[in-house]
């Protein structure tokens, strides 16, 4: 299953069902876990510990030094889960700090040039689209979506379910199940993706009227906070404002244009 022209270092562990395609580089103590397809021409570097039937197309690179001034050679990984998908010419670095790790969860997909850098830890189910870049540090929750060509700071949040639009970029957390595009700027909650996900709409139309009154007309936000946390009744909601709270980049404002806030549905 290993083509005769790849390259594997001997301290690599390769599992017998995996299948690693033409002139693909194992440099380090890499370990890929079963029926793991590498295709042709991919990189895999460093203390790389791939799961289950991760699928890494052409072109990428894995577990590549961080682009961070701050590096100096420290013993740092990549960890992936499960049933991901990394596309052509995609980058994901290890950590920068000796022992840290970036972390990848399970049943994510990668398109094309993404990049994900050092100590970025990733949840599951997420998307992260053709072009877009994730800096240090950023934190990527379950089932989120971030378009093409976008662009997150680092040590920035991003919330569970939560949609960049395209060529979108935030330099602020971005609260779950909302729509963001423009800089940092939320426009409404994320409809569609809630649907997908199996929330009905009733729980849909509680996290909308909540989303409304922390983002709908200029307001203070503490007081928003503690008028919709009074009145919380789902877990999503509680969710909502417990990562608003949390923040210490601060969250993404509404929008300034009349009637624009609350009414997008996709």
């Amino acid at each position: 299953m290993i083509h005769p022209t790849a390259v594997v270092d001997p301290a690599a562990e390769v599992d017998p069902t995996a299948s690693i395609g033409p002139y693909v580089v194992i440099e380090g103590p890499v370990r890929v876990g079963p029926e793991c397809r590498v295709m042709a021409h991919a990189v895999l570097r460093g203390s790389t510990c791939l799961g289950a039937r991760n699928v890494v197309h052409p072109g990428a690179v894995l577990g590549g030094e961080p682009q961070d001034l701050a590096f100096g050679g420290a013993e740092s990984s990549l960890v992936i889960g499960d049933d991901n998908v990394f596309r052509e010419h995609l980058t994901v670095h290890r950590g920068t700090s000796p022992g840290s790790a970036t972390v990848v969860g399970s049943g994510n997909y990668f398109m094309q040039s993404a990049h994900v850098a050092h100590n970025c830890r990733v949840g599951d189910g997420t998307i992260v689209a053709g072009g877009a870049l994730l800096a240090g540090h950023v934190e990527l929750a379950d089932r989120a979506f971030v378009s093409g060509n976008c662009v997150v700071h680092q040590h920035v949040r991003i919330g569970r379910l939560a949609l960049l639009r395209g060529l979108s970029r935030t330099s602020r957390d971005v609260p779950p199940f909302c729509l963001m595009d423009g800089t940092h700027t939320v426009r409404g909650v994320n409809v569609v993706g809630l649907r997908r996900a199996g929330f009905e709409p009733a729980r849909v139309a509680v996290i909308r009227r909540a989303f409304a009154r922390l983002f709908g007309r200029p307001t203070h936000l503490g007081r928003a906070l503690d008028e919709v946390e009074a009145g919380a009744t789902t877990d999503e909601v509680r969710e909502l404002l417990a990562f608003i709270r949390a923040s210490k980049r601060g969250v993404c404002v509404a929008s300034r244009a009349r009637g624009s806030t609350s009414v997008v549905e996709d």
